[in-house]
Order: C-alpha cells, then sequence, then structure tokens
C-alpha cells in the first residue's frame, strides 16, 4: 500500500504544481489576458486524456511486467528532459494566434513530463489492484485528488513568494526525481506479485460484468458538465474581478475538493443537501449575471463558487455511485478524462466561436439542472428531486435580500420586501408552482414516489423489495442490503452499483443471505 500511496501523491502534487508555476511563466509573455490561462487548463485536460488512454491501453494489452518496463522508461526519458523552463524564443512576435503558440509551447516545454505524470492516476490503481487482488482501489483515488489540492494551495501562498520562478522549477525537477524513485518501487511490487501474462478472468460476475452502455455515457456526460462549470467559473472570476492566480486556484481548488470528499467516502455526498445547494446557487448565479458590476465583490466571489462547489458535488457524487469494478478501473478513468477534455475544449475554443457574449455560465448551470433531471429518472431518486425544490424556494428569500443589499445606501433604507413583491409580480406563476412542489414533495411525494416502477434500458424496478444481500456493496464493506427482489436489476438499489443482468425481468430471484 505504501509504495502505491506516496506514488499516486507526489504524482499528483507534482501534476498541479506545474499548472500555476508554468502559468507564472507564459501569463505575462501573453498579455495576462482570462483566455491565456483558459488555454493552459484546455492543454492540461487534454493531456490527461492522452495520459488516462495510455494508461487503459498499456493496462488492456500489456502483460504488468511489461507495463512496468514501458512506464518506468518513458519517466527516464521525461527526467533527461529537465528543466522545464520554458524557453523566452516562444514569446509572441506579432499578430499569430495566441492559442496555439501557447498550445505549441507547452507542448515542447511539459508535454512529456505532464503525460507521464497524468497516467500516474489510474495506472497505479491498476497496479494496485493486481498487487492486492480484493482490496478495492478507489479511495486512493481520492488521495491522489488531496496531492493535487495541496499542491495548487502551497503555490500561491508558500513557493510563488518563497522562491524565484527558476528556483520552483529547479526544486520541481527534484520531485520528479523523488517520484520516480517511488514509482519504481510500486513498479518492483508488481513485479514480485504478478506473472509475465495476463491475469486469468475472474469468475465473479460481479468482477466480469460489463458496465452498460448507459452508464458509460453518464461517466462522460457527469465529467464534462463539471468541466464547463469549473471553466466558465473560473472565466466569470477573472473577466469580472482580475486576472490573478488566487482566482484561478480557488475554483480549481474547489473542483478537486469534490473529487476528494466524493471518492474518499459515500458519506460525504448527500442527494438532496446538495441538490438544494445547487438550485439556490444556480438562481443566485443568475441574480448576480443580471446585476454585472452592481453586485458586490464577496457576493460574486461566494455566488459562484459555492455553485461551482454544490455542481462538482453532484456531478462527482453520482460519478462514485456508478463506478465499475475494479477491472474496469482504467476505462472508467479514460471516459472521465474524455469528458473533461470535452468540456474544457467547448468553453476555451468552442463558446467564444458560437456566442457574441459570455454565456459558458448560463450553460453549464443548463446542462446540471437538465442532469439532475435525468438521474432522477435514472437512478429513481426522490432525494435530487426534493432537493431542487427546497433549494428553488430558499431562493425566493436570499436573492431578494442580495438585491437589497446591492441597492442599499446611506440615504435609502432596506429594500428587501419591494425586491420580493417585485419578484412575486414578475414571476408569480413559477414561485406558485415551485411552491406546490414543495408542498407535494413532503406530503404525498413518498406515496406516490413509492409506486413509481420505471423501467431504463435491462433496468427493471417492478419487483417488490425483498432483503438479500449485496455482494458488491459487502466488497466495499458498506454493509447495506438489497432492496429489489429482481434478478435482472442493473443496479443496487441500495448503493446505485452497476450490477451483471442476468435475465429479463421473470421470477427468480436474488438468493437471500
Amino acid at each position: 500500500m505504501l509504495p502505491f500511496a506516496l506514488s499516486l501523491f507526489t504524482g499528483a502534487f507534482l501534476l498541479f504544481a506545474l499548472q500555476p508555476l508554468i502559468g507564472k511563466y507564459i501569463v505575462p509573455w501573453f498579455g495576462g489576458l482570462p483566455g491565456v490561462w483558459t488555454t493552459c487548463l484546455l492543454f492540461f485536460q487534454t493531456l490527461l486524456l492522452a495520459g488516462y488512454a495510455y494508461a487503459h491501453f498499456t493496462s488492456t494489452r500489456l502483460s504488468p511486467r511489461r507495463q512496468v518496463l514501458v512506464h518506468l522508461s518513458l519517466l527516464v526519458l521525461a527526467m533527461l528532459l529537465l528543466p522545464i523552463t520554458p524557453d523566452a524564443s516562444w514569446k509572441p512576435q506579432g499578430d499569430e494566434d495566441p492559442i496555439l503558440r501557447i498550445l505549441a509551447l507547452l507542448t515542447v516545454s511539459v508535454g512529456l513530463p505532464y503525460f507521464v505524470l497524468s497516467a500516474t492516476g489510474p495506472l497505479m490503481q491498476q497496479w494496485f489492484s493486481r498487487a492486492n487482488p480484493g482490496v478495492p482501489p478507489y479511495r486512493l483515488y481520492a488521495l491522489s485528488n488531496a496531492g493535487s489540492l495541496l499542491a495548487l494551495l502551497a503555490y500561491p501562498f508558500y513557493f510563488e513568494y518563497t522562491f524565484a520562478r527558476a528556483m520552483q522549477a529547479t526544486l520541481w525537477g527534484g520531485g520528479l526525481v523523488i517520484f520516480a524513485i517511488f514509482a519504481a518501487w510500486s513498479g518492483a511490487r508488481v513485479w514480485k506479485f504478478t506473472a509475465l501474462s495476463s491475469p486469468e478472468k475472474s469468475d465473479d460476475p460481479l468482477e466480469s460484468a460489463r458496465p452498460a452502455p448507459l452508464d458509460t455515457v453518464l461517466w462522460f456526460v457527469l465529467a464534462a458538465v463539471a468541466s464547463i462549470l469549473l471553466l466558465a467559473t473560473t472565466n466569470k472570476l477573472t473577466q469580472d474581478l482580475a486576472v490573478v492566480p488566487f482566482l484561478w486556484v480557488l475554483p480549481l481548488s474547489l473542483y478537486l475538493l469534490t473529487f476528494i470528499l466524493c471518492f474518499d467516502h459515500p458519506r460525504w455526498y448527500s442527494r438532496s443537501v446538495f441538490s438544494a445547494l445547487f438550485a439556490l446557487g444556480a438562481l443566485v448565479d443568475v441574480y448576480l449575471l443580471g446585476a454585472g458590476h452592481s453586485a458586490r465583490l464577496w457576493q460574486q466571489v461566494v455566488g459562484y463558487t459555492v455553485t461551482l462547489f454544490a455542481g462538482c458535488m453532484i456531478c462527482h457524487g453520482e460519478l462514485y455511485r456508478l463506478r465499475p469494478a475494479p477491472r474496469h478501473l482504467t476505462r472508467f478513468y479514460l471516459w472521465i478524462a474524455a469528458g473533461g477534455a470535452t468540456g474544457s475544449l467547448f468553453v476555451a475554443l468552442g463558446a467564444p466561436y458560437l456566442f457574441d457574449g459570455y454565456f459558458e455560465l448560463h450553460v453549464g448551470l443548463w446542462l446540471t439542472s437538465y442532469l439532475i433531471g435525468a438521474l432522477c429518472f435514472r437512478q429513481r431518486t426522490r432525494a435530487l428531486a426534493a432537493g431542487l425544490a427546497l433549494g428553488t424556494l430558499a431562493a425566493l428569500f436570499v436573492v431578494p435580500a442580495l438585491s437589497a443589499s446591492a441597492l442599499l445606501t446611506k440615504d435609502t433604507p432596506p429594500t428587501y420586501w419591494s425586491e420580493l413583491m417585485e419578484i412575486l409580480k414578475r414571476d408569480g406563476w413559477f414561485v406558485l408552482g415551485f411552491a406546490l412542489i414543495g408542498v407535494v414533495t413532503f406530503t404525498e411525494g413518498r406515496r406516490w414516489l413509492s409506486t413509481w416502477q420505471p423501467r431504463v434500458g435491462d433496468s427493471c424496478f417492478s419487483c417488490r423489495p425483498h432483503s438479500a444481500s449485496c455482494s458488491w456493496c459487502r466488497s466495499r464493506g458498506s454493509n447495506v442490503r438489497r432492496s429489489s427482489a429482481c434478478a435482472t436489476s442493473t443496479a443496487c438499489c441500495m448503493c446505485s452499483n452497476t450490477m451483471p443482468t442476468i435475465r429479463r425481468c421473470t421470477i427468480s430471484r436474488w438468493s437471500t443471505a
């Protein structure tokens, strides 16, 4: 466990320490515009996808020992390219496209080291799963993101002001050497505990079952929507406030924190709490987008970042619920990286050409809202729907208060009630509709939803509840009981983990424990 944990933590720390370090070099070269950092994030997300694709390919096509040899060889080659300091010849000379020049600069300067480090997460988890059969590896992903978060916070508050840029690059190179030692230690463990050929397929249907196609689509969509929220929020903060490293680091830190919480343990993610927080935050964002610069500084920072945190908690919490067996781990992370790169591509390149103004955050909020609706039906959960209703009702009191605060002057009394009445006059029918949703949810919703039996794909929810053991849950130590009696269900009704499809709805039952 120790070598894999050290490799994951160190690799993630170096991966995300590299981003603000290289940004410190090139952002002043290109005028300090917000689009420069967005382009950098696009490059990092795309190369992360390439690293995950490499991890998936080597894990499925090569034997464990060959994986070790290939990965350590690439790591040695990356160390030969040190230092990572970009050459001054890459500074813009004229009217050339800055986006293409930035992408080329990053590829030459940090491309290979970043590529090798980006494969660390899924690859080390796959190696850990091979060296420790039966031990779930997903919690290591939380440790990896903890290293990333520590790097993002340590750079602006310590490294940036303590060391010069050249010294920062030198320290980063030394960290890469330390990571190579840990990676070699992990590779030695895999070399010791695995054979030359690929391991035999497991006889356990839970481990060998292929994830449902709809689950794969949700992996991609959830990751893409979270990435859109991240970059759109970053753009909004830097455009309206200031182009400073703190406003780049804050949204990305919250994004990584949601990964840490969701993949550490299911108790950190509550569907009802975060859906309510997202609904409230989304309506506050709508007010802030309309208010523009008249909104106070703290309102903009808190409003946009809280909504980002709630939206990413929903996306990443549902991703964790849809995680496959460790056998398909690298495929799972590959689709997550593909979704993240697609979201980054949309915000960095697609939105400027599609829209005349700033609408990236509008699109992100809209997509998240519809995605939550799709998850309500797919997962058969009342928690998300009830949370949205409560959050919307709460916004009727919060938004007028924010509006009154923005209009408050020395000679003007608080205008909370006037703002509230203005909203009721303008959107009264919507208010009444959401109020009815909240009342129905708490009075009749439980009885109605208990008889609601949707059928999605091969999942059948029409069988009566029945006590049976879910070995998938037991393997993760959650000690929950399966509540569905149908042998065809593709999801555990208690924990939403993917289960194998045995056959269509029949009278057969899961055997009771």
